[in-house]
């Protein structure tokens, strides 16, 4: 083995793809060493290099903080050559078939490849399934560079927790698991995390140990979240609140507090695919999984045709109805779009008939636009009282002030309109999910 890795006194990291994850984590690193962001999007590059991050991650004095601290911001592949650890970043999405896509993590490594050395790293930390690091991403480093894995470069796993939007959970305040291709190479990583994750590492036996320990967390609340999902479908049929049941049951000291709702977002709705399909690889169907994820996926067509009843028994005709849904993003106060379920809700009224508005604050109208060709209503140009239905998709702190608007409303304006809360927010609804 060569041992000359283990020499990297001043390690110079790469991190590949600003995203979410990416960003956060190349702050977090600057503080103790050298560190190249590098993400193919040119407009990504020079935001940052402005200071501003549109995921709203890092604050502008954050980002300054980082750039002061010698970080570099680059989409040119040679600003990275001379770096010896290349941390992976970069989004691991689903097809439309519900099939893992790894293109962006093969081009990701292929990148690396072009420039990687003798006794260099590479960690990748995006979502995969069991095996995908060395069965799948060096293969293609190991052809692209022409170097031996294990002799001459090595690879270790340490998966991204990083919570989109969460200001007290950020990235060196959650415990990091890690691992790596050898044990000596494995605890390298391990320490290199530990000096700058103020909350600890957990170093695992093997990469396909610590690529498993990922998929699952997620898999896991999605799953909890399916049962609430049902049982709030039961319950509907049944006349019953799902929130009052919640609430009584949760007196009990061991009671899991989960709550019905739209599962979406990059991990939770696409996290048990990577791992139902692996499992489909080497023969195992697997049956609650994708039972949990089937009820999920279909959570947004339930509340449209939800929806739907309560405008027909408020009189209303539903073919031309106005219906405003308020929020967009996967979750509140958080900018991430990506894999939002609120579209399976609009797309459904939209096959009704109704002519839906969508008004989020902190959703990026062109990002809104190329997802989902979807035009957003500016801040102040929806009034409450021109519509038929309002959708309370998302719980902004924007929206907080809409029991009091629906509080003000004409006594006969207020009873026609329906008001359907997903998120159980409001002190005023005629429905919730």
């Amino acid at each position: 083995m060569n041992n000359q890795i283990f020499n990297i006194k001043n390690p110079k990291i790469a991190i590949i793809g600003l995203g979410y994850v990416g960003l956060p984590l190349a702050h977090a690193f600057s503080i103790k060493y050298k560190v190249v962001g590098f993400d193919i999007a040119q407009s990504r590059i020079d935001e940052l290099k402005n200071g501003y991050d549109r995921t709203l991650e890092l604050s502008e004095e954050q980002v300054k903080e980082a750039i002061s601290n010698g970080m570099e911001f680059t989409n040119k592949i040679e600003d990275i050559k001379n770096c010896n650890i290349y941390i992976v970043t970069v989004p691991t999405p689903i097809d439309e078939h519900k099939t893992p896509d790894l293109t962006p993590l093969l081009k990701a490594s292929e990148t690396i490849g072009k420039v990687l050395k003798k006794g260099d790293i590479v960690i990748y930390e995006s979502t995969v399934y069991p095996g995908a690091t060395e069965e799948d991403c060096v293969p293609v480093l190991e052809k692209v560079s022409r170097l031996k894995f294990n002799e001459d470069f090595f690879c270790g796993y340490s998966p991204e927790r990083i919570n989109p939007g969460d200001k007290e959970h950020t990235v060196t305040k959650i415990l990091k698991v890690t691992s790596g291709s050898t044990p000596e190479v494995a605890k390298y990583i391990d320490e290199l995390y530990k000096s700058v994750i103020t909350a600890g590492t957990h170093l695992a036996p093997s990469i396909k140990v610590a690529e498993a320990a990922k998929v699952i967390e997620n898999a896991q609340r999605d799953i909890n979240i399916a049962f609430v999902n049902e049982l709030a479908l039961i319950f509907d049929k049944l006349g019953i609140d799902t929130h009052d049941v919640l609430k009584a049951a949760g007196t009990k000291w061991n009671f899991l507090p989960f709550k019905p709702g739209l599962v979406g977002g990059h991990c939770i709705g696409v996290d048990p695919y990577y791992l139902t399909y692996k499992a489909k690889e080497v023969g195992y169907h697997p049956e609650v999984i994708l039972a949990g994820r089937r009820i999920n996926d279909n959570m947004g067509v339930h509340v449209a045709n939800k929806v739907v009843k309560l405008m027909i028994h408020k009189g209303h005709t539903i073919k031309g109805s106005k219906v405003l849904v308020l929020g967009i993003t996967f979750k509140e106060n958080c900018p991430d779009i990506r894999n939002s379920r609120v579209i399976d809700v609009i797309r459904e009224l939209q096959e009704f008939g109704c002519n839906v508005d969508v008004h989020d604050p902190w959703a990026d109208a062109k990002e809104v636009k190329d997802e989902y060709g979807l035009d957003l209503l500016e801040n102040g140009s929806c009034k409450i009282e021109d519509y038929n239905a309002i959708v309370l998709a998302v719980a902004h702190n924007e929206f907080k002030e809409l029991d009091d608007m629906i509080q003000n409303l004409n006594h006969n304006i207020k009873d026609s309109l329906v008001i359907y809360d997903i998120k159980s927010t409001l002190n005023y609804f005629n429905e919730r999910l």
